[in-house]
């Protein structure tokens, strides 16, 4: 639980694993989250000094950082700011940016700023360092979403992308001592496909009866500011960065030359938002749901978060829903709402269609998380596993917003039209080409074909195009299908 500090008064540190444990115990530890301290695997460690004389390596100031985060728990960091505000940094971090990203409300783009950069770093490195930096609000943009709503998205200014990404290397040495390893979201050396191994693996390798699939209501809009910034100071004693960091939050929104200030929420679009929001979920979400699970639950629990996605697997309905309780009575202590329409608790599981047919009630509910969707399944040997397939809806948008940039790219030659396609083709295999998903991939390549003949067909008034021509079309620039990812289990063994 969490006092009136928000600090926990539970101890947040489970034992981790005993490097003895046999291969199968191992991948089940890492798919429920070995919820150590330890630097994520794969993380890219910070460059470090020249050899001193000794031959001894000297370690940057940020692996000095991490190290002593690491070493003590609940050291709070009281000089940070230099390392922000230091050129370096700053032009490492203007570098990292998209450089054809939408400019924020000054209209200053990447190659502009990049003209005069050294004079400009200057300027802002002073400014940072004086206490005259100010953050600009944000231009409010819209983009569509897979269920044909809006998603809002913050565009900020140029130089708060710089500060913003700066200020996240420096938090993310401290940060990534903290952070539980079930945690999987905008976290260095971690992706989406990581969070959805960890999934399968613990869906295969544990109890697991009975899967909850929640959904947080408007998350990024209903983060309290009071309670973002005192987890914030649980580890950062720098008042300067904790302005920073208050600054941006109270910036507010630019929308139709509207400007608009909230107490509430962070803007999604900027390097910082997500690192806030693992913070907020780190101390409201994660240590709360491992202390239920080490005090509260007698049989197996998983727990897979990727942002302010989560599944939780439980093997017993009635623990299912005592946990399903306490966290909604949890997030409505810190302004946060399950959305009633999203969150359910469904039977899932490898004895779910034993006993629903028994029972008479048809196939297992299915649940979709990070683009797939989880179905119960069975192997040729007739052994449970988890089909994991693509979205419907997705594949639909998608496919709907490939027809509509055909549509804008009509008159293009037939070579960068073919390109452009490769590109979308071959971004979808990498993400949707995991083991038993090679229909859904044939589908999405074969309907790309389609609208790419249709359009080439009405184009014109001369003729229509043979199908001779488009299956050489199709054969020269949409790569086959291909699965390009592993089964979650062989690459969970490698890594851990």
């Amino acid at each position: 639980m969490m006092n009136e500090h928000g600090k926990s008064d539970r101890p947040e540190v489970p034992a981790k694993p005993s490097n003895n444990a046999d291969q199968h115990n191992v991948m089940a530890s890492a798919a429920e989250g070995a919820e150590g301290r330890g630097l994520a695997k794969g993380n890219p460690p910070q460059q470090n000094a020249l050899r001193t004389p000794s031959r001894d390596s000297a370690p940057s100031a940020l692996e000095r950082i991490r190290q002593a985060a690491k070493k003590d728990s609940k050291m709070r960091f009281t000089a940070l700011l230099h390392h922000v505000y230091n050129p370096d940094t700053l032009r490492e971090a203007y570098f990292r940016l998209k450089r054809d990203a939408a400019p924020g409300v000054d209209g200053q783009t990447w190659r502009a700023y990049g003209e005069a950069l050294e004079d400009n770093l200057r300027d802002l490195s002073e400014r940072l360092q004086r206490g005259a930096y100010r953050a600009k609000p944000v231009r409010r943009v819209y983009i569509p979403k897979a269920d044909g709503r809006q998603r809002p998205l913050g565009v900020p200014v140029l130089e708060d992308k710089i500060v913003q990404r700066a200020t996240v290397e420096v938090l993310n040495a401290i940060y990534e001592t903290d952070f539980l390893g079930f945690s999987y979201g905008f976290r260095p050396g971690r992706s989406q496909h990581n969070a959805l191994d960890a999934l399968y693996t613990g869906l295969l390798t544990k109890k697991v009866n009975w899967v909850l699939d929640a959904d947080i209501r408007g998350f990024f809009d209903a983060i309290d500011h009071g309670w973002l910034v005192k987890f914030v100071e649980h580890r950062i004693a720098d008042r300067r960065v904790v302005r920073l960091i208050q600054k941006w939050l109270n910036a507010g929104v630019l929308e139709d030359g509207t400007r608009t200030r909230s107490e509430e929420g962070t803007p999604q679009g900027g390097s910082v938002s997500p690192l806030l929001a693992n913070i907020y979920l780190h101390y409201v979400f994660d240590l709360w749901v491992q202390w239920w699970r080490r005090t509260q639950a007698r049989g197996d629990v998983i727990v897979v978060r990727y942002a302010d996605d989560f599944v939780v697997g439980f093997q017993n309905k009635s623990e299912a829903e005592r946990f399903l309780a306490d966290l909604r009575e949890r997030f409505r202590k810190f302004r946060l709402e399950l959305h009633p329409d999203k969150t359910r608790l469904l039977e899932f599981g490898p004895f779910a269609a034993e006993r629903r047919k028994r029972d008479g009630r048809g196939k297992p509910e299915t649940f979709n998380f990070l683009g797939f969707t989880h179905i119960c399944g069975k192997k040729r040997n007739g052994r449970f596993t988890v089909l994991r397939q693509t979205i419907r809806t997705r594949l639909q948008a998608k496919l709907k917003a490939v027809k509509a940039e055909l549509r804008r790219r009509w008159h293009d030659p037939i070579p960068v039209v073919g390109q452009w396609l490769r590109s979308v083709v071959s971004g979808h295999l990498r993400y949707y080409g995991v083991p038993m998903n090679g229909r859904a991939l044939c589908v999405f390549r074969f309907e790309v074909g389609r609208l790419w003949y249709r359009a080439l067909a009405r184009r014109s008034h001369k003729g229509r195009v043979t199908w001779d021509r488009m299956r050489r079309l199709i054969t020269q620039w949409l790569p086959p299908p291909r699965i390009c990812h592993p089964y979650p289990l062989r690459r969970m063994g490698v890594i851990t």
